[in-house]
């Protein structure tokens, strides 16, 4: 398979993942009709993370290939988030937080030196989403209702987009968020199997 062939394997099967990829988690919670386990603070700083890096990339006209997963990804965080506000009782902060994300997506663009400096942190915010869900996770010695198969079908994805990246933009920052994420989401996918077989022979 020559560099073409994989780049659009990468690319096509990224894309392909991330259009199921929260699925299995809204599923769990569907079934479950409980937030057990995911936390809202990381799903709401997974969303700010992935505004962040859409806009970076759309800013500097990079090929749609690279980023046209994640229009997806965040209507599929906004339909968890609403999820997760329901069965919380709190359904109503959903409007809040909408006008929150619209209004904070706009200012990204007023300056140049914005959305750089947005990037910039973009990485941070992206792990701490990561952090607040092992947290959660950690604190209850459970994982709950968090699905592995979402966070496993995360983690190939940023591994494809390293690949992608090094492939068609080269661009460090974003080189250094998908090393860093691929990281985490595994880390996140290793703890939520443990607490599962845990659970498994306790029962």
């Amino acid at each position: 398979m020559d560099a073409n062939m994989m780049l659009d394997f990468a690319n096509f099967s990224t894309l392909f993942v991330c259009m199921v990829l929260k699925f299995p988690q809204i599923f769990v919670l569907m079934q479950a009709k409980s937030t057990r386990g995911v936390s809202l603070k990381s799903l709401l700083l997974e969303l700010i993370g992935f505004i962040v890096f859409i806009t970076y990339q759309m800013y500097y006209d990079y090929p749609p290939p690279t980023y046209l997963e994640y229009p997806i990804l965040i209507a599929q965080d906004a339909i968890l988030l609403l999820m997760i506000l329901h069965y919380n009782g709190n359904l109503r902060q959903s409007l809040t937080q909408l006008t929150r994300f619209v209004g904070g997506w706009q200012l990204l663009t007023l300056q140049k030196w914005i959305i750089d400096l947005a990037m910039s942190l973009c990485t941070l915010i992206s792990a701490a989403s990561k952090f607040a869900q092992l947290q959660c996770m950690w604190q209850a010695k459970d994982s709950g209702q968090v699905s592995a198969l979402s966070w496993g079908m995360a983690t190939y994805t940023c591994l494809a987009r390293i690949f992608t990246t090094v492939m068609m933009t080269g661009d460090m920052q974003v080189l250094v968020r998908f090393i860093v994420m691929a990281i985490l989401n595994g880390w996140v996918t290793a703890v939520v199997l443990h607490y599962r077989r845990k659970g498994s022979k306790q029962d």
